[in-house]
Formats: C-alpha cells, structure tokens, sequence
C-alpha cells in the first residue's frame, strides 16, 4: 500500500518537482500551496507524513504544525523551509515537528528520512496491542497512563494531560528508573536520532515533566551535567 504524503509548499515549481520525486519513488503525494488548503486536505483525508513549508500564505507551518498535533499526535511532521536561524528550529521542533531540513536539501536524504519515520510509524501501529499491556506506570505518588497520555496525582486525584511526545519521553523514563540515562540514549529512542536541536527540543519537555512532578517532592529528575539524567522515584 502506497504511503500517502501531504507536501506543503507555496512555490509551485519546487513543489512540482518534489512532488514529482516521490511520486517516483512509490509515494502518493498531495500538493497544496497554502497552509488553509493544507489544512482542509488533512482533515479529509488519512496521511502518513506531513512535510511542511514554513513561510506560507493563510497559514504559516509552525500554526499549521500545530493544528496537526492537536489531531493526531503521531504522524510525522517534516519541515523543509528555508528559515535557517536557531530560533526557527528551536520553534519547529517546539510546534511538535519530528524533523527540520533546511533548502537547498538533498532528495536522497529526504526520501531516506521518509521511509524511516513511515517504517517506525507503521511499526508502531501493528505493535499496539502489546504496548498497551504496558500502559499504566505507578511512579511514587502518581499514576501514569500512556494510552491515555494522562498522569493523576493519587491523593488529590489531580490529572494532567500530556502530549504526545511528553509522554513518550515520561514511558522511556518509567522503564528505566532510577538508572543514569544518557542524552544521546534518551534522544535515540524517544526521538529516533541524535541531534543539537533535538537535543534543545528535549530540555523542554524535561522542563515540562518536572512541573508535572512537583507535587511529589520524593520523585526528582535529575540533570547530570555532561552526561544526561536520572528518573529518581521512589523503589516499591
């Protein structure tokens, strides 16, 4: 079964020729060039991955990013834009991207980064049933449920939601507790590569996860400098 693409680019001639480079590559490839008809596809129809321009009009990619997020916190998200600066990755990643090339970029690579976000995605599915036999995590005072991407303080019986990749990050953390974790570790297998800016990416939501955590004072997430951090909960 062809996977299907939806390629976001304003400038009608390079996404012609993208386009038509994956198409020949096996893809199934919607083209739009502005972020509300981008928009409007996704929602009627199933996509396997989004790839992004950033500068767009009606909708910029880092809003149409997040739209996309808030509807399906699984679908790989690629941006391919021009922009650059630190700060531009530092929010695509942020908007819940899984990858930022900048232009000019090689197709090779491109179509490589494709297959291996679809591969893992369609992985993942087929195996859902027995990840959800390990869905529910007791982490000292609190109760974390994946499936559900919700984490409930027992005593106040307070519940957060989290996204996605926080609780991706939070499944990784609670089946290795207590352990020293390194950063290039931790980015492998919550993120699927090392990288500078992913690396950024996952401060954030370190950040995130100790502000859920705080009710707990037993349950730290420690920083260690050079190296990377240990889940520290309390032992059963």
């Amino acid at each position: 079964m062809k996977a299907r693409i939806l390629l976001v680019e304003d400038d009608e001639n390079v996404g012609a020729v993208t386009k038509k480079k994956l198409e020949e590559n096996g893809y199934e490839v919607f083209h739009c060039t502005d972020g509300q008809m981008a928009w409007d596809q996704f929602v009627m129809r199933n996509f396997d991955i989004c790839l992004l321009d950033v500068v767009m009009p009606k909708k910029d990619g880092f809003t149409l990013a997040q739209q996309i997020r808030r509807k399906n916190d699984l679908i790989p998200i690629l941006f391919l834009t021009s922009k650059s600066m630190d700060e531009d990755k530092i929010t695509g990643f942020k908007t819940g991207a899984d990858d930022y090339i900048t232009k000019p970029f090689s197709m090779t690579e491109l179509l490589m980064r494709i297959e291996v976000f679809i591969k893992r995605t369609r992985s993942s599915s087929n195996t859902q049933p027995s990840v959800e036999k390990r869905s529910r995590y007791t982490v000292g005072k609190f109760v974390f449920d994946y499936a559900e991407l919700r984490l409930t303080f027992s005593s106040a019986a307070a519940s957060s939601t989290l996204t996605q990749k926080e609780a991706d990050l939070l499944k990784f953390l609670c089946e290795n507790p207590n352990k020293t974790l390194k950063r290039e570790e931790i980015l492998y297998h919550v993120w699927g590569k090392d990288d500078y800016f992913l690396g950024r990416s996952m401060d954030v939501f370190i950040t995130k996860l100790r502000k859920h955590f705080k009710a707990d004072p037993d349950i730290k997430l420690e920083t260690l400098h050079g190296v990377g951090f240990r889940f520290n909960v309390p032992q059963n």
